[in-house]
């Protein structure tokens, strides 16, 4: 508290020589910084009067704006001289020519309950200006003070209607029990920092593009975790990525040194090194790092949980003051740092993006045109480069068998070189199997992008040169003797054309079984637009408009008879219904699955979604419904109290999809088919030797408990693919497991996907007692029951949004399976 009184006297005093219009966030809000919650577009009104009354030393850019309408910002502060020059900073930096300025990128409130950042950041942006000007002088600082808005007012405003008049310090107030989904996601109900490779959300994109215009040489993501918890600053715990550079370790060791003598003055407690790893490439910490900055994350205790003020463990009361001041402080100790070695960083990032040496020189990576164009707009957005094959054989390892393999490169085939600026990232996200220097890490520890997109790939060792055009797709006009139109179903973008022309009230039908016209084969799945059963004039436009949107390429026929196969009059061509779906959300569900649900249908599949409420879910609400989807959590007695309905539901033809954790409410204790496998170990020790090994000492318990988790890894399935949940893939899948939770396969048969008897995942880590559980086990099965049935998905499909070959098994189940 003293530190903050003579922070902002001394700022005080130094007002009267700057700007008699600038006014201190205490003098613009009307109240001490801290007392209150900020909303939004305070704090944007707050950095625009700063731009207004110091334009020599601030500049606003908008970036953008959220799901909700709210402004995206960041604020550039430097001195006068360098912010007449910004423009040629920033080119200098790109081009890699002589440049004394370094760039420091200071982002805030990526969680929106998490809410003391954004505080923190206008602080920070008024001390810089009016105390602090001699730190500009070889520095840039960009601030970014709220990365999720919807977020944060979402949080703001819940608790300023909870708060009491004079804010509540005891925990078990309502003031610090936040409802779900918490203020923590974005309006998708997205975790942000866990989305900066993946780029799924809105915020996320248009932050990219201003990111990587100047790719800073630090980048700070400012965090709050429990209540309990001291400060957190870097240097970072392990494993690190083994791409990181012994510099960028260097520079987080001094500067933790550097915070720590200003925590130190202040008897501050914190700690370093420790729970907060750099692995995962998508955080706020670990994608700049990969990107040639000093990636850092801060965590100050606190949260949802902390409000105003609260008790806590200890004892002792900390407040939103307390939380903001010690962010302003770290922030401030960057930035004094990084001025310091502004020259070593400029010189280090340069060599960084030079010339890189990895091991694998070049991806070459091909497959479905649509899944290969869903990837090119991923590397766009991250600025890497690439080319197009031009038909030499190339070899080196295959994901598909894990082994040494060739392919053809051909011009549908792109091209990934490690040897180019973005090279450590592309290492990063397709190298196959992610070196651990230690398994006890903070997420997933496989991600490949051939896997996550199901596309072949070979890695290799040398670099492939490729060239710079690709043959376009040709669109074809119907002619006036067209009988059916055929597209065949393979990715996603299959599915959107599905989706807007069932929208449209165009019929679609689909095969069960292969045809062929021709020497043209049309595998099950193919959709199939008979014009003569859609008596709309304009449908051969609808048709060339519509494939044309998607990239799509289609085929005609003369005829409903096929050369092999069955007529598009048999029984098993079929017509796809339009489907009325439903969501489970609420407390009962877990948020990021629900929202990762409800953002596949709102921005990828395009095509309507109810949600209902678990709290007071009632099957008659299912009247109507074909579908009820329910994601990942713990329904307890909200499934359970509502079998016998549910059962009627589906015997009626109602459908179920059951993700994850919501697997539980299914059980064959409750009358279901599902059946959790017996939990079975890979202990060998030998009966004499047991007795002594079963004493863990404390300091090993933690590690000794790993041996029974799944921390993301990749496993490679078997499938059966002429089940209609199967349609478009082939006989194998890559699936991304994220819990040790495992279940013996479905007795009837319908098990679509799943594990045989190599239970060895490809990539990341699992635990030695998991893989011996995994053997025989579901991964996708059904389960029908009358005219229903219940689409059981252990593994999530659409994880963060980005495991991209599972979304189309995802509309699979919707559209296809039992329909």
């Amino acid at each position: 508290m003293n530190r903050f009184v003579l922070v902002i006297g001394f700022i005080t005093l130094g007002l009267a020589a700057f700007s008699q219009q600038l006014q201190s966030p205490d003098t613009f809000f009307g109240y001490p910084l801290g007392t209150y919650f900020s909303r939004h577009h305070q704090v944007v009104d707050y950095f625009r009067q700063l731009e207004k009354n110091a334009p020599e030393m601030v500049k606003v850019e908008k970036y953008g704006q959220t799901n909700e309408n709210r402004e995206l910002i960041v604020s550039y502060i430097s001195s006068p001289e360098n912010l007449k020059r910004l423009a040629e900073i920033k080119d200098n930096h790109a081009k890699g020519t002589n440049e004394t300025v370094a760039i420091v990128w200071m982002s805030y409130n990526v969680h929106g309950n998490e809410s003391a950042g954004t505080e923190a950041s206008m602080l920070t942006a008024y001390e810089l200006i009016t105390a602090k000007k001699e730190w500009l002088k070889n520095v840039v600082v960009i601030i970014d003070p709220c990365i999720n808005p919807d977020g944060r007012d979402r949080y703001v405003n819940w608790y300023n209607q909870q708060k009491n008049s004079n804010y509540d310090v005891n925990v078990q107030s309502a003031e610090h029990d936040e409802p779900w989904p918490s203020g923590r996601p974005n309006h998708y109900l997205f975790d942000l920092n866990r989305d900066w490779a993946w780029a799924t959300q809105v915020e996320t994109q248009q932050r990219l593009i201003v990111y990587n215009q100047w790719l800073p040489h630090v980048h700070v993501d400012f965090h709050e975790q429990g209540m309990n918890d001291p400060y957190y600053f870097a240097p970072a715990a392990e494993p690190f990525h083994e791409v990181i550079t012994n510099w960028q370790r260097e520079f987080q060791n001094g500067l933790g040194r550097n915070h720590a003598k200003h925590f130190d003055q202040n008897g501050w407690f914190y700690f370093t090194r420790e729970i907060f790893d750099l692995l995962y490439p998508s955080y706020g910490d670990t994608y700049p790092t990969f990107n040639g900055a000093i990636g850092m994350t801060y965590e100050q205790g606190g949260s949802g949980r902390g409000g105003l003020g609260v008790i806590n463990a200890e004892g002792d009361t900390l407040t939103l003051i307390d939380r903001m001041i010690h962010h302003h402080e770290s922030g401030m100790s960057t930035v004094e740092y990084s001025a310091l070695q502004a020259t070593k960083l400029i010189d280090e990032y340069k060599k960084f993006v030079s010339s890189k040496n990895y091991k694998y020189k070049s991806y070459v990576v091909g497959g479905n045109p649509e899944k290969v164009a869903i990837l090119k707009s991923l590397l766009d957005k991250h600025q890497v480069e690439y080319s197009y094959g031009n038909g030499t054989s190339v070899k080196g390892f295959d994901y598909s068998t894990g082994k040494s393999g060739s392919m053809n490169a051909s011009d549908q085939h792109l091209i990934i070189q490690t040897n180019q600026k973005k090279g450590t990232l592309v290492n990063v996200l397709f190298e196959p199997r992610t070196k651990l220097a230690d398994s006890m890490t903070y997420d997933i520890t496989a991600w490949s992008l051939p896997y996550a997109y199901g596309l072949n790939a070979i890695a290799s060792e040398t670099v492939i040169k490729g060239t710079s055009t690709q043959k376009p797709i040709e669109q074809k006009i119907a002619g006036n003797d067209t009988y059916a139109y055929l597209v065949r179903w393979e990715s996603m973008s299959d599915a959107r054309f599905l989706s807007e022309l069932l929208q449209k009230g165009i019929k679609v039908r689909y095969n069960e079984l292969v045809f062929t016209f021709g020497q043209e084969t049309y595998n099950p799945g193919t959709l199939i637009i008979v014009k003569g059963e859609n008596k709309i004039p304009n449908i051969d436009q609808i048709i060339q408009e519509t494939t044309k949107k998607y990239q799509l390429t289609y085929t005609t026929t003369t005829t409903g008879m096929v050369d092999t196969g069955k007529d598009f009059g048999s029984s098993s061509v079929k017509l796809i219904e339009q489907k009325k779906i439903a969501l489970l959300s609420g407390a009962y569900a877990e948020s990021l699955n629900a929202g990762e649900v409800w953002h596949f249908f709102n921005k990828e599949l395009n095509y309507p979604i109810s949600l209902l409420n678990s709290e007071s879910f009632s099957p008659d609400q299912l009247n109507g419904f074909d579908i009820l989807i329910i994601p990942e959590g713990y329904y307890g007695g909200v499934i359970g109290n509502a079998k016998d309905a549910l059962d009627e539901w589906i015997n009626k033809g109602g459908k179920i999809i059951a993700i994850g954790s919501a697997l539980s409410a299914f059980n064959s204790d409750n009358g279901f088919a599902l059946k959790a496998k017996a939990t079975n170990t890979a202990d060998t020790t030998s009966n004499e030797n047991r007795h002594e090994h079963a004493h863990i000492t404390y300091d090993a318990q933690e590690r000794e408990a790993i041996k029974n988790t799944i921390t993301g890894a990749i496993f490679k399935c078997k499938v059966e693919n002429t089940n209609p949940l199967a349609f478009g893939y082939g006989d194998t899948y890559f699936s991304l497991k994220l819990s040790a939770n495992s279940y013996d396969l479905l007795p009837n048969g319908n098990n679509v996907v799943y594990i045989d008897k190599d239970s060895v995942p490809i990539a990341g880590f699992a635990g030695c007692n998991t893989l011996a559980n995994l053997p025989k086990t579901l991964v996708f099965g059904q389960e029908n029951r009358g005219n229903g049935c219940i689409i059981y998905m252990v593994d999530n499909p659409l994880f963060r949004g980005f495991w991209e070959n599972g979304k189309l098994l995802f509309v699979n189940a919707l559209f296809f399976a039992n329909n």
